[in-house]
């Protein structure tokens, strides 16, 4: 039962980058292991209402990847929702496929007292975002007016700085565009969650928050050849009901 004192707390995890052979090591860091250490600390806290998997399942595009994907989840005993998102690096088909046994949900949206949290798909065929107007057409029409709104999704919509924003969302005036046009209409855009971006940082556009997640696998540095840390992490978002959030990274 939900209070009205307590946060809906949200454990963000991102970029796993999986292989067909767990031991196998992407710049140095098993991103098996660190996979699972991710999901036992989370499994262990006992105040987290659900879990979101931001994309980048996959590294090497196998199904086994996927299959092992699973097999984490499953090993983790969680008693909450896990819910997910395709990465660049994803196969729908292969997501749709592996990543429905429990407690994965296939839902996009996530409702709560005072929140509404909405997923939104911004894979397209190149690495780069893209969230097509139909998306944000349909997001316009499910957003709850009475509930303040966290966007979730896996690319980046401002640049961070380094040279993962040449893969970033590709429509970003358009986009911003959208959530500017939404909150105009008071409907309580607070705050957006993403991954691929493989470090944490927080920024705020158009007094809109924008949280990005750590990976589970590897922490980028400013160039493609130089990781910042192969030690993975996650984020936990705290979800207040006077539409606040606070949150904190967890290296478990």
């Amino acid at each position: 039962m939900t209070t009205q004192n307590k946060p809906f707390i949200i454990a963000q995890f991102s970029d796993c980058h999986l292989f067909a052979d767990k031991k196998v090591k992407h710049f140095g860091a098993n991103v098996w292991q660190n996979l699972t250490q991710v999901l036992t600390d989370i499994a262990l806290r006992d105040n987290i209402d659900c879990a979101v998997f931001t994309g980048d399942l996959t590294q090497d595009h196998s199904e086994l990847s996927y299959q092992y994907f699973a097999e984490a989840v499953a090993q983790a005993k969680f008693t909450i929702p896990v819910y997910f998102l395709a990465g660049n690096h994803d196969d729908k088909e292969m997501i749709a496929k592996y990543l429905v046994v429990p407690n994965f949900q296939t839902n996009n949206i996530i409702s709560h007292d005072f929140w509404q949290v909405q997923l939104l798909d911004s894979k397209s065929e190149t690495p780069s975002g893209l969230v097509s107007e139909t998306a944000l057409d349909e997001l316009a029409q499910r957003i709850d007016k009475n509930k303040f709104q966290l966007l979730m999704m896996h690319h980046h919509p401002v640049d961070i700085g380094y040279y993962i924003d040449k893969h970033g969302l590709k429509n970003q005036q358009v986009f911003w565009q959208a959530v500017n046009q939404l909150n105009n209409e008071d409907m309580k855009i607070k705050a957006i969650a993403c991954g691929h971006v493989h470090r944490a940082s927080q920024l705020t556009k158009d007094q809109v928050d924008i949280y990005t997640c750590p990976a589970t696998s590897v922490q980028f540095g400013d160039t493609k050849e130089k990781m910042a840390s192969i030690l993975p992490s996650y984020r936990l978002l705290y979800l207040d009901s006077n539409g606040t959030i606070a949150s904190e990274i967890v290296r478990p």
